[in-house]
């Protein structure tokens, strides 16, 4: 199963839950951290890197003594990032979305593909859990392709979490998409609402079965669990804003270990979400 942790807006304590949950299912698991402009999975689970990959996603080379000023590369892409102005061709790499399409439709084979380097992916291991991570070039904009390259390690055979970037835009989706459950993190305060709305119709675009934790349960009002029960969004957890657990966070470490009586609740967390998505009576 692939379970995507994920909040409308950054701060909800997304990759708290994450990591604490990692650590606390019996079984293999996997964890994906695709928040890849800002990666802090592992500062919590403190892994043991062993492998670090370099990053590129494709991008058109051209071969001026080749082209004709045809324009037909400009005409096909559509984010601007190949132009031809009398006869020199310009591209702007930082533009381009490594779709290939300028390089199928050159009729004199002008156009080929070099890599641009994106980030690092790098992997590591704690205690049996697998992890890896993707950390993006600085000045780096194209978050969805490494964010793609981090998924593709997905492993079939084990319970595979995925700490997802912030928000709702490209990055998310890409994190969300072709997942079995969506755990959406969120705090009981106006922004809070605001943005776990947003959060909500995205999910429900991609149709893939929700639930919500709410992060520091005890401040602000009840409009966020009001809200969840008029979308018929169940609440899974809600983690109080207790002194102990911002104190281990402080300290790097996982509240659930620190504290033992949360570990069983977020085994309970686990099997609330094998049994809202009908998986509770396979192995893994």
């Amino acid at each position: 199963m692939i379970i995507s942790i994920a909040s409308g807006k950054g701060g909800t304590g997304k990759t708290t839950v994450a990591t604490n949950l990692a650590v606390c299912v019996d079984g293999p698991v996997q964890l994906l951290d695709c928040d890849v402009e800002e990666p802090n999975a592992h500062l919590f689970l403190h892994p043991t890197f062993h492998e670090t990959r370099t990053i590129t996603t494709p991008v058109p080379d051209i071969d001026l003594e080749k082209c004709d000023g045809c324009k037909k590369c400009m005409q096909i892409c559509r984010f601007r990032a190949i132009t031809v102005i009398g006869d020199t061709v310009l591209s702007f790499p930082e533009l381009c979305h490594s779709c290939g399409g300028c390089t199928a439709v050159c009729p004199q084979g002008a156009i080929t593909e070099t890599g641009r380097e994106l980030g690092v992916m790098e992997f590591g291991q704690r205690d049996g859990l697998d992890f890896v991570h993707g950390r993006m070039r600085v000045g780096e904009a194209m978050a969805p392709p490494l964010i793609r390259t981090v998924r593709g390690e997905t492993q079939k055979d084990k319970l595979v979490l995925i700490d997802a970037p912030p928000g709702t835009s490209c990055p998310v989706i890409a994190a969300m998409k072709d997942t079995d459950f969506v755990l959406l993190v969120t705090e009981p305060t106006p922004f809070g609402l605001h943005d776990l709305q947003l959060a909500v119709e995205a999910v429900k675009i991609l149709n893939i079965p929700m639930g919500l934790v709410i992060n520091r349960a005890d401040m602000g009002d009840d409009r966020v669990r009001a809200y969840a029960q008029r979308e018929d969004v169940p609440i899974l957890m809600e983690i109080p804003y207790d002194r102990q657990i911002a104190e281990s966070y402080s300290r790097g470490e996982l509240f659930a270990l620190a504290i033992p009586q949360w570990k069983a609740r977020f085994r309970e967390l686990y099997d609330h979400i094998q049994t809202l998505t009908g998986k509770g009576a396979e192995k893994r």
